[in-house]
């Protein structure tokens, strides 16, 4: 098992308005590792648009009924061959699975951010946790360039 490289945790307020610092600190965490994990810079923008739309999410669907003080936070772990994020919300929980996704050439209301996500990372998953919260769990690995 390979050990962590490097791991980086931000709490911030649920406002949209934040989205642009959110982006920035992962911009940075990545970019301070790009020397040693040659991969990461091929897939730095896949991962900060999965996330954008884990955070926008949080916000505009799990605390829409939530004041906007309530904290999202977010831990990213990155390994040699794979890096992890987490987004924590307080919302209602929701099973992601029964979204339907857009079919080409077809307008639906929604799901278009769950569709994206499944296509930008390699294993996405939504769960409930003990303490009440959910967690987004958003994977990359490594590919051969």
């Amino acid at each position: 098992m390979l050990s962590i490289v490097q791991r980086d945790h931000l709490t911030v307020k649920s406002e949209l308005k934040l989205l642009n610092q959110v982006q920035q600190w992962f911009e940075k965490f990545c970019r301070q590792n790009l020397s040693e994990i040659s991969w990461l810079e091929n897939q730095l923008y896949r991962l900060n648009l999965a996330l954008a739309e884990g955070f926008t999410n949080a916000v505009r669907h799990a605390h829409s009924a939530l004041p906007p003080d309530t904290i999202i936070e977010i831990e990213v772990c990155l390994w040699m061959d794979k890096l992890e994020m987490r987004i924590w919300d307080y919302g209602q929980p929701f099973n992601p699975d029964a979204i339907a996704e857009p079919k080409p050439g077809t307008l639906q209301v929604g799901g278009y951010g769950w569709f994206l996500l499944r296509r930008l990372a390699d294993r996405v998953v939504y769960e409930r946790g003990s303490d009440g919260r959910n967690c987004l769990v958003i994977v990359k690995h490594a590919t051969e360039q």
